[in-house]
């Protein structure tokens, strides 16, 4: 299944919040043409180690860049922009994902390109957006979760202000964009005109912070961390101990909570007045999160997934290399064997999207043929 076969994206793109986002698009069948900056070798996340395909090819540059074909162009020089501006004539959509001063010098925004084409949709992934006045700034996803409150709400309320620990922003931003994009190029296919669309990485940041942001600006309510990574105002949920690790229950409803106190079989919880409702198990959390904990250690952890999968919403809590050597991956296949030039039995994470009960399928980042 290739949904989207026949649509031609240019992309001028480096390391994730574009390249993330584009590769969504080429997974599914889109011809995602990458336009890569010939001064500096390309996308600086070729260059990232420590993991190397070869000279100019990591396995992070391959992570972000499926099913691509790749071109290097120099966008100020006439010959580039001359080649540049013969794939737009033939291309459906430009992306960019550039500091948010730059679409309009290089000449990549819709007053630009629409002498070319009328109907080719712009997408501009920046910073701060091309806007304001932080429209030359540069910036990266750690720093929109520092500047938009993200940070304040994540890790322990005893420990440092804490980031998360993958690149969540960059990746929200270029699914944003991408979804902005193919709004547009609806719009564009039934009118014949397309349109500049923008995305930056702080609106999208501070986007991230849900009811928490509704909270305040309403009510002038300043959430902030909870230990155990728990739920802002719903009780319990949150990491507990066990006899050899951590569980994390969710007892969103009343009804989880029941089905809780069902397998715990512990009539000292059950008839606790301060836990009777949700209002007075947020009150008591503390007194709540050692009662469960007490609880929880009598078993090792294997023993309550066992008993409480399927009943209510709970998870082991894993390591990285646990959660990646799970058998579950197996079975549901998302991690696929994506043969390189260099490395026949390379591996990536599969593409998360399904049609018709089938994972996409997924290769290397390769040049364009001429």
């Amino acid at each position: 299944m290739k949904p989207l076969e026949g649509l031609t994206i240019l992309s001028i793109e480096q390391f994730a919040a574009g390249p993330y986002g584009s590769m969504f698009l080429a997974d599914m069948g889109a011809t995602v043409i990458k336009i890569e900056n010939k001064d500096i070798g390309g996308d600086p996340s070729r260059f990232m180690g420590p993991y190397f395909l070869g000279s100019g090819d990591s396995l992070v540059f391959q992570g972000w860049n499926t099913n691509k074909q790749s071109i290097s162009l120099d966008l100020k020089t006439p010959e580039g922009r001359a080649e540049f501006e013969a794939l737009v004539a033939r291309a459906d959509a430009v992306v960019n994902n550039l500091r948010g001063d730059q679409p309009a010098k290089l000449r990549l925004d819709y007053r630009h390109l629409k002498e070319i084409k009328a109907e080719i949709v712009c997408l501009h992934i920046s910073a701060y957006g091309r806007d304001n006045s932080r429209a030359s700034w540069p910036g990266y996803d750690f720093l929109m979760q520092a500047e938009s409150g993200l940070m304040d709400l994540t890790g322990d309320p005893s420990g440092d202000p804490t980031r998360f620990g993958a690149s969540v922003i960059d990746y929200m931003t270029g699914i944003t964009g991408m979804l902005g994009m193919m709004g547009a190029l609806r719009r564009a296919r039934s009118t014949g005109q397309g349109c500049d669309v923008d995305v930056s990485l702080f609106d999208v940041a501070l986007h991230q912070l849900g009811y928490a942001g509704t909270w305040y600006v309403n009510e002038g309510h300043s959430a902030g961390r909870l230990p155990r990574g728990a739920h802002l105002s719903v009780t319990p949920v949150q990491t507990f101990r066990t006899a050899d690790g951590w569980i994390y229950v969710m007892c969103m409803t009343d009804k989880f909570w029941g089905a809780l106190l069902n397998v715990l079989g512990k009539t000292e919880i059950t008839e606790d007045p301060r836990f009777g409702n949700q209002k007075l198990r947020a009150q008591y959390r503390d007194e709540l999160t050692k009662t469960l904990d007490t609880a929880f250690c009598e078993f090792p952890t294997a023993y309550w997934l066992k008993a409480l999968s399927g009943v209510l919403p709970v998870s082991p809590v894993l390591t990285v290399r646990q959660a990646l050597e799970s058998s579950f991956l197996d079975e549901i296949d998302m991690i696929r064997r994506v043969p390189h030039p260099n490395d026949p039995e390379m591996k990536l994470l599969g593409n998360p999207l399904k049609f018709d009960g089938e994972r996409l399928t997924q290769r290397v980042c390769r040049p364009l043929q001429a």
